[in-house]
């Protein structure tokens, strides 16, 4: 090191100086005695002195190493400067941080490291620092290579041997303000980030106190950065409360609680209310302790909370709404075996509160079969199935019986089904209110039994409970001339006969066979199959025509009603519930034919009548569009001239795959089809078409006569078919004439009488035709607006001999003539009848002994030729 100084050439320094100073006042004393011829005295002091000098040289040395020693030590810049400014010791960090060797720092002053300085710099210092007092500064230093680069110098000002020295150390301070600016940059980008953030951010201390707070907290807490961190808000006037709504003190938020406990507390939720909220506001936090290194007590937390307010009201609406719509949920994990489930499931199935549910106990609560159900089709959803909807019955930890709707569906990730999510609501109520309704809809309302619904419903499960082996029977019940006595004495009498005729079959049947009423005045009764199947069924419909040979009572009259019974056994007589239905049907009817109140059974002869009953209803289908029918017209005459006046249109049916059927053949399998709506309104359009080309030739008919179904009559179009043909003819109204049977009168009055209003706007002629083989109430007659009555030929048999017959049409003439309508006479065969009728006032006729009907070319002829000699 001391070489190192002397090569450097620095300035002496004082102690140097010092002992330099001596040995030249000394060396100058020895001159001074040599010149003197010495003496032994001062030479001996002499001598002494410069042994002191020498020690006092050593000590020099030695101090001078070790100030430049420690100042070398020294890791900052050490310079002294003189009062020029001048260097006078630099340490060896002085070198290396200004890049000068030792003996070129020795030549340089401040003014060469800090070439900004004013000239007059080292003044300003004298003056203005005070000794042993430290001054700091930042500036700029310039290294030997031109560089600039800041430095933090820290100086002092001392005095030696009265001249003034500065002391300065100098810090490079660019890494630290390298260090300093990317702390500020990184602050800012951590405040950027935190504000970026949307979670409310809140970093307190371990008092409590908010230190910092981010943009989402401030717009959360509805309070900024400075209110939050200078608490102008008291606690006092904050409310906080937990998720069930319990009141929470400030030591049990998750922040107290990290503090205290210096652990996370992770996703609480928390209510929170203060004035400047409006309502409470519900945050879900996590609260997270910070510490130092090797510390064990934080030194601050750091609190996240997410404002999750609808989420909480979604979730308690959710959970209202299930407890009311009493629906609950679970989710069964499919991997960890576990059952996650919601209170309301727990309410439902009445499972201790804070209890878990496995998925055993749960299948357990379940009847065995129910619960094979839901266990397959949770099955299936982990195989991938598709979603699932079961109807279940459970019986709850307490007992109580209950029905369950149980929806569930597959929890894929991945394409794995991992969990079964499914919701549980309670169903008892609807379903006791279905099957009220199930049995009200399947019950008649009027008597009690068994509807139509149910009867069909029960036969096709004894069938499918038969299969191929003997099944059970059926019996087709009709009541005999119901339709008089109802049309006779009204609807309400009606009913009651029904509910009387009910209990008879319920009386004659037992509780043992399912007895339904098929519709009007029909009933059903399924005998259950067993060896005495035949025997029984026998004895059951003679029990029923005995039961009704009895009168039924209403309004002090004795009414008697009797029953027809048709019989039909499975699987002799049919396979399926139509096939029984149909041959039971068809049995009944043979039992009236054959004269009522007795029961008949279906036979191979019935069997091929109803073969052909199904033929003719199957070609009957086709034959409009096949063009297989046409009218043949019959002349209606004036029987005081005997001049033909109008024709009825008859309609024939040639079948090109049954022949030529009469219409008493095929018509009422039309209307029992309702296939006669379309033929009835095909009849209106070709009678009016005809009409029309003989007027065009100048054929004097005034009319023609149709005969309308009651079918067609119900069928709600019957004005627009009318208006219709006439408008497409070009026909007045009173050039078509309507005939109607006495059943339409009875149908539906109230509709029956705006239908013939509509008809009569059109000026149509309404006629009731085969008038006195209905059961019509006269006053009914006396409120519609007809225009005749015509006679049924069944009454002209026996006119003129037959004194009844006489007396009736004498009876319906006068009737007629009071009520101001015309009457027409049909079947008219025979002299005798035509006399009786002109002498008794009737006015029209038809029949054989004028003509029989005609195709409209002999039509032609034949009014033509009754013209002329009329």
């Amino acid at each position: 090191m001391g070489a190192q100084r002397q090569d450097a050439e620095l300035r002496p320094s004082p102690a140097a100086r010092l002992v330099a100073g001596c040995e030249r006042a000394l060396a100058q004393l020895e001159l001074a005695l040599s010149a003197a011829g010495g003496a032994g005295t001062v030479a001996l002091a002499i001598t002494s002195a410069r042994h002191a000098l020498d020690r006092l040289r050593e000590d020099a040395a030695a101090a001078e190493s070790r100030f430049l020693s420690l100042l070398d030590a020294v890791p900052e810049a050490v310079t002294v400067h003189d009062r020029e400014g001048r260097i006078v010791i630099a340490n060896e960090a002085a070198g290396r941080l200004f890049g000068y060797p030792p003996e070129r720092l020795s030549r340089l002053s401040v003014y060469d490291l800090n070439p900004s300085l004013p000239p007059h710099h080292m003044d300003e210092v004298w003056r203005s620092h005070v000794p042993g007092q430290t001054s700091s500064v930042e500036t700029t230093n310039v290294r030997s290579d031109g560089r600039r680069f800041p430095v933090e110098v820290h100086s002092n000002v001392y005095r030696e041997g009265g001249e003034p020295h500065v002391v300065a150390v100098a810090r490079d301070i660019g890494v630290r303000r390298q260090v300093e600016s990317a702390l500020r940059a990184s602050e800012e980008r951590y405040r950027q980030l935190l504000n970026s953030v949307d979670k409310g951010i809140l970093v307190s201390d371990p008092r409590g106190r908010i230190v910092s707070a981010n943009a989402a907290a401030e717009r959360i807490l509805g309070l900024g950065e400075r209110e939050l961190r200078e608490d102008v808000m008291r606690k006092e006037a904050w409310s906080l409360v937990d998720a069930d709504g319990a009141r929470l003190d400030w030591n049990q938020v998750p922040a107290a609680r990290a503090l205290a406990g210096g652990m996370v507390i992770d996703s609480t939720l928390v209510g929170v209310y203060s004035p400047r909220m409006r309502g409470i506001t519900w945050l879900s936090t996590t609260a997270v302790p910070q510490f130092l290194t090797g510390q064990r007590v934080p030194f601050q937390v750091i609190t996240l909370f997410s404002d999750v307010t609808a989420l909480k009201r979604q979730s308690e609406l959710a959970r209202e709404t299930a407890a009311l719509a009493q629906i609950g949920a679970f989710e069964r994990d499919f991997l960890r075996e576990q059952l996650y489930h919601s209170e309301e499931l727990a309410r439902l199935i009445d499972w201790p509160a804070g209890h878990r549910i496995d998925w055993g106990a749960l299948l357990a609560l379940f009847p065995p079969d129910h619960a094979d159900r839901l266990r397959d089709a949770a099955e299936r959803v982990r195989q991938g199935g598709p979603p699932f909807e079961l109807d279940l019955k459970l019986v709850s930890r307490r007992g109580h019986v209950r029905w369950v709707r149980v929806q569930g569906r597959a929890i894929v990730v991945h394409g794995l089904a991992h969990a079964l999510a499914a919701t549980v609501q309670d169903i008892t109520a609807r379903r006791q209110q279905e099957e009220q309704l199930r049995r009200q809809a399947l019950t008649d309302p009027l008597t009690g039994l068994a509807n139509r619904d149910a009867l069909l419903h029960g036969l096709a499960g004894a069938l499918r409970e038969a299969g191929t082996r003997p099944g059970p029977s059926l019996l087709y019940v009709d009541l005999d001339r119901f339709k008089v006595i109802n049309d006779l004495l009204g609807h309400a009498a009606g009913d009651g006969l029904l509910v009387a005729a009910a209990e008879r079959l319920r009386q004659a049947a037992g509780d043992a066979h399912l007895i339904a009423r098929f519709g009007g005045d029909e009933f059903m009764i399924v005998v259950a199959a067993d060896e005495d199947l035949v025997q029984r069924t026998e004895a059951l419909a003679v029990r029923i025509t005995d039961a009704f040979d009895r009168p039924f009572e209403y309004a002090g009259e004795d009414f008697t009603i009797t029953a027809s019974v048709g019989i039909a056994r499975h699987p002799d007589d049919g396979t399926s519930v139509q096939q029984l239905i149909n041959h039971a049907d068809a049995a009944m009817y043979e039992a009236k034919r054959r004269g009522r109140n007795q029961w008949q059974g279906f036979s191979p002869q019935l069997a091929r009548a109803l073969t052909d009953r199904l033929m003719i209803e199957t070609q009957l289908r086709r034959a409009l569009d096949h063009g297989e029918f046409h009218l043949l017209f019959q002349p209606q005459v004036e029987l005081a001239s005997g001049r033909p006046v109008a024709a009825e249109a008859l309609l024939r049916w040639n079948s090109r795959v049954l022949g030529a059927l009469m219409p008493d053949v095929f018509v009422p399998h039309a209307e029992n089809t309702g296939d006669i709506v379309r033929i009835g309104a095909w009849v209106i359009r070709e009678a009016c078409r005809q009409l029309r080309a003989w007027t065009d030739s100048g054929l004097a008919l005034s009319r023609i006569a149709v005969n309308v179904s009651y079918r067609q009559f119900l069928s709600e179009n019957l004005v627009e078919v009318v208006s219709e043909a006439l408008a497409c003819h070009g026909l007045p109204g009173s050039a078509l004439e309507l005939e109607l049977t006495e059943r339409v009168l009875i149908e539906d009055v109230p509709d029956t009488i705006a239908t013939f209003d509509r008809l009569k706007q059109l000026g149509v002629q309404l006629v009731i035709d085969d008038f006195g083989e209905g059961y019509s109430a006269l006053n009914t007659l006396r409120r519609l607006p007809f225009d005749a009555l015509k006679i049924s030929h069944h009454f002209m048999q026996g006119i003129p001999g037959n004194e009844e017959d006489s007396a009736i049409l004498d009876a319906i003439i006068r009737m007629a003539d009071a009520l101001r309508v015309n009457v027409i006479a049909e079947g008219v065969e025979r002299v005798e009848q035509r006399s009786f009728l002109v002498g008794h006032g009737a006015r029209y006729a038809q029949g054989f002994l004028f003509a029989r009907p005609l195709p409209p070319d002999e039509l032609v002829r034949y009014v033509q030729a009754g013209n002329r000699h009329a």
